[in-house]
């Protein structure tokens, strides 16, 4: 248990980040895995879409520090490549 005042401040902050992280990322692994649907399929505008909503949503993670910056490059990078490569 925290003792002092700041302590419990940043129990308190780090619940509250920590639930705001978790959201983010399931909102990205739901976004990778509707990528990969779209991008199994034919439908190369769904695929394009799908991957643009995904890139999106990395860069917000990597704005908030959710998402390293190198790892939202890399899979912005991989994300592209499946997508023109249809």
């Amino acid at each position: 248990m925290a003792n002092t005042k700041s302590a419990i401040k940043a129990a308190r902050k780090t619940t509250r980040l920590t639930a705001r992280n978790k959201a983010t990322k399931t909102k990205i692994k739901t976004l990778h895995k509707k990528f990969l649907a779209a991008a199994k399929g034919e439908d190369k505008e769904a695929a394009k879409a799908a991957a643009k909503a995904y890139a999106s949503a990395m860069d917000k993670a990597t704005k908030s520090g959710v998402v390293h910056k190198n790892a939202a490059s890399r899979a912005k990078a991989q994300t592209a490549k499946v997508v023109f490569a249809k």
